[in-house]
């Protein structure tokens, strides 16, 4: 019984391996199949292109691409039409799909070495340079990729000196600015306390008006005591001149002594002397006032 299963198993096993091996040797054939009808289709592409069809060159490009992967010469070809049109977006796409299916150094260096050159077209020469460097892993013998890394190599040092020299600038011109805004702030400031010390001379100034004002005022009033200080005595004077001019109870009148001068002229001469003191007594009170 043992055996009889031993042998059921040998015989599907063996089954298994032969249905495995046909079916590798049919997919092997589907792809030969499917690589040779790509590579027809890349030969029409090509012969398209040859003619200046550039759109039916793209569209049978894109059918053997499609057909196959393992074709990468129709996605190189490709990107080599769209790198003629400029068109280099596309072009660094079919390259990179191409190095990735090429099984060959030959065809690995000359997608490395065409995507160096979009990169050199997008000024891109950092990427060019390591896209130069791959292409040189796979074939190190190509003189013009070693002649386009060692340029990539100068260009990409110019345009970091030309950015460090640009950053320089701006870096200076920024200098120059804060200085600027600093000499700009001193001279405001000094024009500030211009202003403030013109504010302060100014309220100095005006102190000192409204000192001498009160100094005018001050001698107004000293000159006004003075005036009052003059009056006084003239007033007191004029008192003293209307007391004279007043009669008193004992002195006779002028009147009184021209009548009795009139009635009397040959009194006595005392009598005369003592009314003519009297009025040598009335004249010595001076009066300023014109009667």
């Amino acid at each position: 019984m043992r055996k009889e299963m031993n042998k059921i198993s040998a015989i599907l096993l063996l089954v298994f391996a032969c249905l495995s091996s046909f079916a590798q040797e049919v997919d092997e054939k589907e792809k030969e199949k499917a690589l040779k009808s790509s590579t027809n289709l890349t030969w029409d592409a090509n012969k398209a292109l040859s003619e200046d069809n550039f759109v039916a060159a793209e569209v049978d490009y894109r059918k053997a691409i499609a057909k196959s992967g393992e074709n990468s010469a129709a996605p190189y070809n490709l990107g080599n039409a769209y790198y003629e049109n400029e068109t280099y977006n596309e072009a660094f796409g079919r390259f990179k799909e191409a190095g990735e299916a090429s099984t060959s150094k030959a065809d690995k260096h000359k997608a490395y070495h065409n995507m160096g050159n979009v990169f050199m077209k997008r000024k891109d020469y950092a990427k060019a340079v390591e896209a130069y460097k791959e292409a040189l892993r796979n074939d190190p013998t190509d003189e013009e990729t070693r002649y386009n890394l060692a340029l990539a190599k100068e260009l990409l040092k110019k345009d970091q000196d030309d950015n460090k020299q640009d950053q320089d600038d701006k870096d200076k011109d920024k200098d120059k600015d804060q200085d600027e805004d600093k000499d700009q702030d001193k001279k405001d400031e000094g024009e500030n306390e211009d202003k403030k010390d013109q504010g302060d001379e100014g309220d100095k100034g005006d102190e000192g008006d409204k000192d001498e004002e009160k100094k005018d005022d001050n001698k107004e009033g000293e000159g006004d005591n003075k005036s009052d200080q003059k009056k006084k005595p003239e007033q007191g004077e004029g008192d003293n001149e209307q007391e004279q001019q007043q009669p008193r109870p004992n002195q006779l009148s002028k009147q009184q002594v021209e009548n009795l001068l009139r009635a009397m002229q040959n009194a006595e001469k005392k009598v005369q002397d003592k009314i003519d003191a009297k009025k040598v007594k009335g004249a010595k009170i001076k009066n300023e006032k014109d009667w």
